[in-house]
């Protein structure tokens, strides 16, 4: 019986790499900086999701060895044991007296947290109606709760409304900033449909940190609050973990009944003490996001006449390349010319939709801009 494991094994892979899609692992050296290294070659990072250019800042560095002096490396257990310190506790209350709301409830990663909400909070007889271009932490978990599933077309307020009109209870989720596409849902259409018959959620791991008053997100700077507010530290904030905003009853309850929460060793309390460090750098560093709008506006110039050019208000600039192959072919041919460029493939994306994931950050130069733009415009030509 064992051999059946092996063939399904040796199938799967095959068939991936018959279909162009294998994915590697790469090792890159000098962490996630602007400058980065694979093998004896250099690489202007255009990959990473450290828009803010936290990750590598001295003083949120500083800020971990400081926790890591005060509290130890690990948290050594769940946070209804002996895992929630003094540090987790400033962590939620910065986080709730920042974005407005009464509780946070910490996670090790956004995944964790966005399947820990769906899997608790979602019954037999409940609605569950997802944005179609949400993360795969949400889809997954739509799938495997016991709620009845039904995706709406992407940022499709209409169609939402078409699937809304009924009478179970339903929790709508969206995303706050589509990770491939980098295009912001329209939070103030869809608050204004939920809230009378559906709770709102919304995923806002890419927006938190670029978007809003103070880096507040998508929700501040559409001028809505969701009943559910989903922030990850591993984009904006430099570092990792997630938190699930919400008022005190649903923090309560997720606290009870939230597995990945009360079964999962806590983050470590260093790594706490980084986090309400690195809040406070932004909301008062203001001059990253105005960094990132400047870069944003000298990519749009360079690169709007182009075949494969979206225009985004994000830091997620995503070029559209079609075939997969045609997309590896890209990426490839700028790594060969200095830059580190991931190329996006199905299943992550749609078939026919494969791309350049381009993410600008704060650590960027104009000079980092026109010259990927430069390269980018001679690798398209010769792709003719």
């Amino acid at each position: 019986m064992t051999q059946q494991f092996r063939a399904r094994v040796q199938g799967a892979l095959l068939e991936r790499e018959t279909l162009g899609l294998t994915r590697s692992l790469q090792v890159l050296e000098g962490g996630n900086q602007v400058s980065t290294q694979c093998g004896e070659t250099e690489f202007i990072n255009f990959s990473s999701n450290d828009y803010l250019g936290l990750a590598s800042d001295k003083a949120l560095t500083s800020a971990w060895q400081a926790g890591l002096d005060v509290y130890g490396a690990g948290s050594g257990a769940s946070p209804l044991v002996t895992g929630f310190s003094a540090a987790h506790a400033s962590l939620e209350s910065s986080l709730c007296e920042w974005l407005g709301f009464d509780r946070a409830v910490l996670f090790g990663s956004g995944f964790s947290a966005n399947q820990a909400l769906l899997f608790t909070l979602m019954h037999k007889d409940d609605l569950l109606l997802q944005d179609k271009l949400n993360h795969a932490s949400l889809m997954e978990a739509g799938v495997l709760c016991q709620a009845t599933m039904k995706r709406f077309k992407h940022n499709d307020v209409l169609h939402l409304s078409q699937l809304l009109s009924g009478d179970q209870n339903a929790l709508v989720v969206t995303e706050g900033v589509f990770s491939m596409d980098g295009d912001i849902s329209p939070l103030k259409e869809i608050h204004q449909l939920t809230r009378n018959n559906a709770w709102l959620m919304v995923d806002d791991a890419h927006g938190v940190g670029v978007l809003g008053e103070d880096g507040a997100g998508s929700c501040n700077a559409a001028g809505i609050q969701p009943e559910i507010l989903v922030v990850t530290f591993g984009k904006a904030f430099g570092l990792s973990g997630a938190a699930i905003l919400c008022s005190e009853e649903v923090g309560n309850y997720l606290t009870q009944f939230a597995r990945h929460h009360v079964y999962s060793t806590a983050i470590p309390p260093a790594q706490a003490y980084a986090i309400t460090h690195a809040i406070g750098m932004i909301q008062t560093q203001q001059w990253r996001r105005e960094k990132l709008h400047e870069l944003s506006q000298v990519y749009d110039e360079l690169l709007q006449s182009v075949d494969g050019y979206v225009a985004t208000c994000t830091p997620i600039k995503p070029f559209i390349l079609g075939k997969s192959q045609h997309a590896l072919n890209v990426a490839r041919q700028l790594k060969d010319k200095g830059f580190w460029m991931t190329a996006i493939r199905p299943p992550t994306v749609p078939e026919g939709s494969a791309r350049l994931r381009i993410t600008l950050t704060a650590n960027h130069s104009i000079k980092d801009i026109s010259a990927l733009a430069s390269a980018l415009v001679q690798c398209m030509e010769s792709n003719k």
